[in-house]
């Protein structure tokens, strides 16, 4: 079977309705709408959220929480991740990239070093945020840290 000899199933494809052709068509003169009224009216009908004038779910779900337009949305890398690093290098979003710690696509609003874990090793570690007990770890270790 070849693709120029493919055809749809007998009953799948219908003909479409040509509506207001004539009354000799059987949708003619108001074209399946009826006499007056809601439905016959452009754009007549209601919502797709109109429960026939239950109160609608979403009015009945509590409204809770905030969400702040300005947050911001760092990607985390915890300080026993950068083990992997040797002695005096430069930990950076492109460095953790090349490790396999992080995508690099995916950097929001920049990195952020968390304290989780232990670290040996002396890195020049470059991030938009730090928590306190990361910093410590990383200056403990002997080295630097730098807010970009």
């Amino acid at each position: 079977m070849k693709i120029n000899e493919v055809k749809a199933t007998p009953g799948a494809r219908k003909k479409a309705v040509r509506k207001g052709r004539g009354y000799g068509s059987g949708f003619g003169k108001t074209s399946g709408r009826g006499h007056k009224g809601q439905g016959a009216r452009s754009g007549g009908g209601k919502g797709p959220m109109f429960e026939g004038g239950q109160m609608p779910l979403f009015r009945r779900l509590p409204k809770r929480g905030f969400n702040s337009r300005n947050k911001k949305h760092y990607i985390v890398v915890n300080v026993g991740d950068l083990e992997v690093f040797a002695n005096d290098a430069v930990v950076d979003a492109q460095a953790l990239d090349a490790a396999g710690i992080i995508t690099l696509p995916k950097v929001n609003d920049g990195l952020k070093i968390l304290g989780d874990g232990d670290l040996s090793k002396r890195l020049h570690v470059k991030a938009a945020a730090f928590t306190v007990n990361a910093r410590e770890k990383i200056l403990g270790a002997g080295g630097q840290v730098e807010v970009i």
